[in-house]
């Protein structure tokens, strides 16, 4: 019977991890979706255009222009993040 209630718990535990992370995701979908965007451009990018001797910094490596694709992505996106407005009483 024990074991029962500690299962409960567990799996309660598991369910409001998870609503708490749907709920970060749904908040900030549109950073995500600018990260997904930025990563499949920054790999397009080194795969059309890249860097042929080498030393290139960003574009010498698909996992660099992927990292920056992401980070750039993501920036890009965040911009167009509506914030809520905070009443002032």
């Amino acid at each position: 019977m024990e074991n029962v209630f500690i299962f409960a718990l567990y799996f309660l535990k598991q369910i409001l991890i998870m609503e708490r992370l749907l709920n970060y995701i749904k908040v900030n979908w549109l950073i995500f979706a600018g990260s997904g965007a930025g990563a499949v451009a920054g790999y397009m990018y080194w795969y059309f255009i890249g860097c042929q001797s080498g030393t290139c910094p960003i574009t010498s490596s698909p996992l660099n222009s992927t990292i920056y694709g992401i980070i750039m992505g993501g920036l890009l996106f965040s911009m167009f993040k509506k914030e809520k407005k905070k009443n002032q009483s």
